[in-house]
C-alpha cells in the first residue's frame, strides 16, 4: 500500500488522444469508489474544469498556484461529485510560461504546491496539456507515476516513443522516483483491423505497462463533457462508462500489490 497520495500525471504530448476525457472519469469513478481524489487542470484549454461544470466557479485556480499566490489547499474546489475535488484552470494559465521563466527552480513549482495537500488524498490527478512544455516538466515533476492515453492509430507507437524518452530524461534530471503508471489504449474499434493491429503492436512492446482495460468509442463519453458531468453520472449504463469503471478498479489492484 502506498503510504501517502498516488500523484498521477495524465499525459500525452499528442492531442486527441482522450486525454482529458480519462483524467475527468478516472478520478469521478475512482471518487465513486470511496478513493479521496484531488484531479488537477494543469492545461490552460480548461476542458477539465469545464467537464466537471466549474469553469465559472470563484476562487484560486492553478495559475494562482504557480504563481505562489494561492496555497494549493485554498484553490481546492468541490465538484459537487462525491468525493472528487477540482483545482481549476484559468486562461491566464496560457502566458504563464512567460512568467515562469524567470523564477527559480521553476520547474519545481507545483511539486512544492501539492506536497502540502497530498497527504489529504489518496489520488492526485494532473491533467497535462498537450505539449512537452514547462507546464507539463512541472507535472512530471510533481508525479510518482505518469499515465499515458494513447489513440488506437497508425502513429499510436511514434508518439509513445517521444514520451518515453522524456520519462527517462525526467528521471535523470528532475525526478528519479518518477514510473509509468500505466498505457491506456484510447477510442478502440473493435470494427476495424487497424485497431487491433495497434493494440498487439503496443502490447508487443511494452507488455508490462499497458492495461487490460481498453476505452471504446462511445458517443456518450463525447457528449458527457458538455453537461458537466463525468461519464457516470451522465450515462452509467454505457459502455464508456463501463470501461471507466473497470479501469478504476484494476488501478486499485495495482495499487493493493
Amino acid at each position: 500500500m502506498w503510504d501517502l497520495s498516488k500523484i498521477i500525471a495524465v499525459a500525452n504530448q499528442k492531442g486527441g488522444v482522450g486525454k482529458t476525457t480519462t483524467a475527468v472519469n478516472l478520478s469521478a469513478c475512482l471518487a465513486a469508489r470511496r478513493q479521496r481524489v484531488l484531479l488537477v487542470d494543469l492545461d490552460p484549454q480548461g476542458n477539465a474544469t469545464s467537464g466537471l461544470g466549474a469553469a465559472d466557479a470563484p476562487g484560486g485556480t492553478v495559475y494562482d498556484v504557480l504563481l505562489g499566490e494561492s496555497g494549493a489547499a485554498e484553490a481546492v474546489l468541490d465538484t459537487g461529485f462525491n468525493g472528487l475535488k477540482l483545482i481549476p484552470t484559468a486562461i491566464e494559465l496560457a502566458g504563464a510560461e512567460i512568467e515562469l521563466v524567470g523564477m527559480d527552480e521553476r520547474e519545481l513549482l507545483l511539486k512544492r504546491a501539492l506536497e502540502a495537500v497530498r497527504t489529504d488524498y489518496d489520488y492526485i490527478f494532473i491533467d497535462c496539456p498537450p505539449s512537452l512544455s514547462l507546464l507539463t516538466v512541472n507535472a512530471l515533476s510533481a508525479a510518482d507515476g505518469v499515465l499515458i492515453p494513447i489513440q488506437c492509430e497508425y502513429y499510436a507507437l511514434e508518439g509513445l516513443g517521444q514520451l518515453m524518452n522524456t520519462v527517462k530524461l525526467m528521471r535523470r534530471k528532475l525526478n528519479p522516483e518518477l514510473q509509468v503508471t500505466g498505457i491506456l489504449l484510447t477510442m478502440f474499434d473493435s470494427r476495424t483491423n487497424l485497431c487491433a493491429q495497434v493494440v498487439q503492436e503496443v502490447r508487443a512492446h511494452f507488455p508490462k505497462e499497458v492495461f487490460e482495460t481498453t476505452i471504446p468509442r462511445n458517443v456518450r463519453l463525447s457528449e458527457a463533457p458538455s453537461y458537466g458531468q463525468p461519464i457516470h453520472v451522465y450515462d452509467a449504463r454505457c459502455i464508456g462508462a463501463k470501461a471507466y469503471g473497470e479501469l478504476a478498479e484494476e488501478l486499485l489492484e495495482r495499487k493493493d500489490r
